[in-house]
Parts: structure tokens; sequence; C-alpha cells
């Protein structure tokens, strides 16, 4: 037996030794018991005690009992040493988030092919007249030997318009007649309220036909008042 074992023993007797002390004396004075009677039991008790005492908690009695005094001290160094902790595995690399794609520009409007307003393209090439589109025909400070011709007899042209085209220099039939195709896009882009007059009513053609001394019926009427 060790030493340990003895030292644990003897504290047990010890124990069961005042238990039955204390179970004895409890016995005969306050139980009534007679003294074999409590004497056995008083045994017993003490006995029963002494047994759970051992096995319960002899270990905790002496100091020393928690230690395996066998164990060689490597032995105790290498259950008292803690394990190194292993190192975090790396998280796997993200993939980077892919960058938000910008919205993509929009193809810029084509700008708006340039319109020809009807009846405003003057002359013929594509463009919408201004007031400095063509040549500015010639024109007259006054009529000649003072004596203007009716433009009034020339469809499109009344008298608002005739005092117009009076005060542009334009006073005789002959004077309408000769204007070229650029100058007749000067005049329709300059009649202030009346532009594009000369195309629409074809001034020029209406012109060369009273220069020449002829008639139109449109004349016809206005000399026989028919109109103004």
């Amino acid at each position: 037996m060790s030493q340990h074992d003895q030292s644990s023993l003897k504290i047990v007797g010890a124990i069961a030794a005042g238990i039955f002390l204390v179970s004895m004396l409890a016995l005969m004075v306050l139980g009534d018991y007679g003294f074999f009677a409590a004497l056995f039991l008083s045994v017993l008790i003490a006995l029963l005690a002494g047994i759970v005492i051992y096995l319960g908690f002899g270990g905790s009695l002496n100091p020393a009992s928690g230690t395996d005094r066998s164990a060689s001290p490597s032995a105790i160094a290498r259950e008292t040493t803690p394990e190194p902790a292993s190192a975090p595995t790396p998280a796997a690399a993200s993939e980077p988030a892919p960058k938000p794609k910008a919205d993509p520009k929009p193809d810029p409007a084509p700008a708006p092919a340039a319109k020809v307003a009807s009846g405003e393209d003057y002359d013929g090439d594509g463009v919408v007249e201004g007031v400095h589109e063509g040549t500015r025909p010639s024109g007259l400070d006054a009529p000649r030997d003072g004596n203007a011709d009716d433009l009034k007899q020339i469809k499109g042209i009344g008298p608002k318009l005739e005092k117009l085209c009076n005060s542009l220099g334009f006073w005789h039939f002959d004077q309408v007649a000769a204007w070229t195709a650029d100058e007749v896009a000067w005049v329709d882009a300059n009649l202030q309220g009346f532009k594009g007059r000369v195309s629409r009513d074809d001034w020029v053609a209406q012109a060369q036909v009273l220069a020449s001394g002829g008639e139109t019926d449109f004349s016809k009427r206005v000399e026989d008042g028919d109109v103004y």
C-alpha cells in the first residue's frame, strides 16, 4: 500500500470514528436505544460512512492526489503543453467584383436635314430663302417718263403689293419680265408680308406677255374694272 493510500485511510478512519461517536450518543440519548443496539447501529453507520467517504472523496483529501506520481516529467510536459493552434486557412481570394458598366452613351441624334418649306425654295436650290438670298434686281428711283405700268394687271399683285414693288424700284412690266431665277429668289425673300408671291403666281411669265404688248385673262379683267 502506498503512502498516499495509508494517509487516506487514516483520514477516513478518523472521520468514521467521529461519526460513530456522534451516532452512538444520538441513538442512546435521542433515540432511546439500548447500549448494544446503539453500538451495533453506530458501527454500521460509521462503516458505511467510511466506505462512502473513501470511495467518493478519498482522492480529494490529499492535495497531491490529483497528480500521477509515476508519470515522468516529459509525459507531464506533453500533457500540459498545448498544441500550437493551426494556422487559419487563408480564405479563397474572392474574385473582384466586376466594375459596373457605364451606361452606353446614346448615339448623337443625326442633325435634321434642312427642311424646305413649301413655296419658300424660290430658286429651286434646295435652300429656304432668307433676306440675303439671291441677287437683287436693278431698280429705278422713279418710273420712266413719269409713267409707271399698272403692275396690278399681273395676277398676285394688288394695290398694296404694287406700292411695295414701287418702293423696291420696280415700276414696269419689262423689269419683272427680265428677272433671273436668282433675282426672283431675292424678291420672293424680301416682299415683307408677301414672301414667295413672285414664284407662286409666276409674275415673270405674266410680265413677259404684258411687256410685249399682249394681254392675259386677268389683265383684261383689271382693265375692265372687274378686279379693283
